[in-house]
């Protein structure tokens, strides 16, 4: 992606990246115009040569020449249209992947503000639109040889005419260029309108259980049918500026048609230009009002490109969650090891020849938390060894989610420091830390596809995903599915209960098997008897990894090493879960009540 992140950058990549098909299309485009205005003043020469003075010979002669000038300008427009729509096409699609590009980059924030529908039109209508330019300016470049041709040819046969004309084509250029700067501004609300309207609507689909359940159908559509119709308004307004443009246009093209016309037809009376001059002219005269009026059509494109063009640039300049960060962590050593010794140094120089293997490469994944604050957090303290089992429970869910956003980095805190194996977090490249640190949130989406597809989403190429399967349960998912694990779930995972859903989404954060995991609540919707078991399966399948458990969950934190309590955003206890349950009331009341 390119440093320049503006609209105008934007529509010269698109460009400049096609620059290929767009030059070799505007060459084979110029072609087929210059032959359109080449066909009339063959014509004018057949009726002088051949017809006032009848020739048989001289009329197969220029016939013939008359067909090779159709197959050229036949093959021109054929293969002209093909490379300028490949430009086209291929332009969005690289746009669809810088916008899809941003919005998954480490460092987020591409997504704050705008709702997932809103991102959905940027990378597709927008990116189409400002792709689409590249077509324009294809067929505006030929327009333009078609205009210049023709105004030559007027010109050979009398300079009034041609002068004429290269007078008054670029005066009706500049005059569609200013009427429209009005569409430019009416589509780039049209687009933020339909922008919101697919945000809605989005929303609305992801959230028609609630809705149903909470009997809020009528107050959802209200709310729709309000926003639909303000984009079915801005879509209008910018409807009515294209018509007004394109209206105008064709006026202002008619009538410099028919001055040249008229001028043509006095000169004609005058006796300044024969028969053959004079058909030549009045096929000239018909053949520019089509260039002409491309070029103002090629005006309306450009205003829609660079509306689309400045929304797409909002999104690629969004500025990120966090930034910073170009340390990698090591596998075995960690990011401390890594750090202490060098990314050259040889084992030798750190451990010896006689120092055994184990006190050389410490199992990675020891979190430690230094004096966090941040939002409702304050001062927390803590420190979690490589491969234990820790459970946290926050009596209050903003600072519970707070705390994730830091672990995620999602957000820097305030206050304090994160530390992953001895580095700060704002140290580690982004897509370095979550290679290391996944934390699976509770409101984690399910994909459209097979179940096996959705648990392996994140999973090391060529592991199996039969142990996290079973860890969470996910077995019993697969069961009543039509083709088992095979299956497809449907969008979001439609066609799963809400306890389902949990199950394969904490099944896809075990199969990706990183150093440390930290889950957020990932039984809230499953049975007693199936949270035990999924309590089990989680220690089991990360023994010997940095697991940590967010959650108020009696049988999850039964199966951890130690628990953590944050009262009031700061560490009230520390303890395994039984003594906490006998011995501190606010535990008691957060994870038994």
């Amino acid at each position: 992606m390119g440093a320049d992140t503006s609209g105008r950058g934007v529509i010269r990549r698109a460009v400049a990246g096609q620059r290929r098909d767009v030059v070799v299309g505007s060459l084979l485009g110029a072609a087929h115009q210059t032959g359109e205005a080449l066909v009339p003043v063959l014509i004018g020469l057949i009726v002088d040569r051949a017809v006032v003075r009848p020739d048989g010979g001289a009329l197969a002669l220029w016939l013939v020449v008359l067909a090779v000038v159709y197959a050229m300008l036949s093959y021109g427009f054929r293969f002209g249209a093909r490379a300028g729509e490949r430009a086209a096409e291929q332009a969005a699609h690289r746009l669809r992947l810088d916008v899809v590009r941003r919005v998954l980059a480490p460092h987020g924030g591409a997504e704050a503000g705008r709702p997932p529908g809103a991102l959905v039109n940027v990378a597709t209508e927008d990116a189409r639109r400002v792709g689409a330019l590249n077509m324009a300016l294809t067929l505006g470049i030929a327009a333009v040889v078609g205009v210049v041709a023709g105004a030559v040819l007027l010109l050979r046969a009398s300079v009034p005419l041609g002068l004429l004309v290269l007078v008054g084509a670029p005066v009706l250029m500049a005059l569609g260029h200013y009427l429209a700067r009005p569409l430019e501004h009416r589509s780039e609300a049209e687009q933020e309108r339909a922008a919101h309207a697919s945000g809605v609507a989005a929303d609305l689909v992801a959230g028609v259980r609630v809705l149903k359940g909470l009997r809020a159908e009528r107050a959802a559509v209200a709310r729709y049918r309000a926003t639909s119709q303000a984009s079915r308004d801005a879509n209008v307004r910018a409807a009515r500026a294209a018509a007004l443009q394109t209206g105008l246009m064709l006026t202002l093209t008619g009538a410099f048609i028919a001055l040249v016309a008229l001028v043509g037809g006095r000169l004609v009376l005058s006796g300044s230009i024969g028969l053959g001059a004079l058909v030549s002219a009045v096929g000239l005269a018909l053949f520019l009002p089509g260039p002409i009026a491309v070029l103002a059509w090629v005006g309306a494109e450009l205003a829609k490109a660079r509306a689309s063009a400045a929304r797409i640039a909002d999104v690629l300049a969004a500025p990120g969650e966090t930034t910073g960060g170009t340390v990698e962590p090591s596998a075995p050593g960690g990011a401390a090891a890594r750090t202490a010794s060098g990314p050259d140094t040889p084992a030798s120089a750190t451990t010896g020849p006689d120092t055994p293997t184990t006190a050389a490469t410490p199992t990675p994944g020891e979190l430690r938390l230094h004096r966090l604050g941040h939002g409702g957090l304050h001062g927390i303290d803590l420190t979690v060894p490589a491969g234990e089992h820790l459970g946290i429970v926050v009596t209050d869910t903003a600072d519970a989610a707070t705390l994730l956003r830091c672990l995620a980095r999602r957000c820097d805190p305030d206050q304090g420091r994160i530390e992953l194996d001895g580095t700060p977090l704002t140290e580690l490249a982004p897509a370095a830390l979550r290679s290391t640190l996944l934390v699976a949130e509770h409101d984690a989406q399910l994909f459209d596809g097979t179940l096996l597809d959705n648990v392996t989403a994140a999973a090391p190429a060529g592991a199996d995903p039969h142990p996290a399967m079973a860890a969470a349960a996910v077995d019993e998912v697969a069961a009543t599915l039509p083709g088992g694990t095979t299956g497809r779930i449907g969008e979001r995972g439609s066609s799963l209960s809400g306890g389902q859903r949990q199950r394969v989404a904490l099944a896809r954060a075990l199969a990706a098997d990183r150093s440390v995991l930290v889950v957020h609540d990932p039984t809230t919707a499953v049975d007693a008897a199936t949270e035990a078991r999924i309590a089990t399966g989680i220690r089991r399948a990360r023994t010997g990894r940095t697991t940590v458990l967010v959650t108020s969950s009696p049988a999850l934190l039964a199966a951890t090493d130690r628990v953590v309590l944050i009262d009031g955003g700061t560490v009230a206890a520390e303890a395994p879960h039984e003594d906490l349950v006998r011995d501190h009331p606010v535990y008691r009341s957060a994870v038994l009540t």
